[in-house]
């Protein structure tokens, strides 16, 4: 019995918790949130079994960029590789508190699959199309592909664009057809 209130007070809380979130989200558009330190934590925002949280603060310029409609990447200072998603330490040079630089938006399409079996969690979606673009630095990025769908092949033209992206609410980036 006791078990049992144990879990409809974890249940209440997560449920409480939800609904901040989801109020957070849709004043900032971003799934971040402070953990008890004041350090930001990006949380999921679609249902799962499993809900988790990211520590994003060594990469919090990635989701401030996005917020600015720019996308943005890290490069070793001492290699020049290029890393996107972001992260704050080459694993080659063995060196963290990389340099932040923004993608170029310009790029051409390289393969792309049509997502038609979805996870639950994208499941209230319509079939949607995935794809990978190499950008004029040569920088590889995944992302949804939108736009005129009748242009979509191998060797298009994309886009690097943030959107919004609903009805999650939050700024994200896709590859737009031209």
């Amino acid at each position: 019995m006791a078990m049992m209130s144990i879990r409809d007070n974890l249940q209440k809380q997560i449920n409480d918790s939800i609904k901040q979130l989801d109020f957070l989200v849709k004043q900032t558009k971003m799934p971040i949130i402070q953990d008890k330190s004041g350090n930001p934590l990006w949380v999921d925002v679609r249902e799962l079994d499993l809900r988790y949280q990211i520590p994003v603060k060594k990469v919090q310029k990635f989701f401030n960029g996005l917020k600015d409609g720019k996308i943005l990447a890290t490069k070793c200072q001492k290699c020049g590789t290029v890393y996107f998603p972001p992260q704050d330490d080459c694993p080659y040079c063995k060196t963290s508190g990389l340099e932040w630089i923004e993608l170029p938006k310009e790029g051409k399409l390289i393969t792309y699959t049509k997502i038609s079996v979805k996870p639950p969690s994208f499941s209230h979606y319509q079939d949607y199309i995935v794809g990978i673009a190499k950008l004029s630095n040569g920088v590889n990025v995944t992302a949804w592909v939108i736009g005129n769908l009748e242009k979509l092949t191998v060797g298009v033209d994309v886009k690097l664009e943030v959107k919004e992206r609903e009805p999650e609410g939050y700024i994200t980036y896709y590859l737009e057809l031209e």
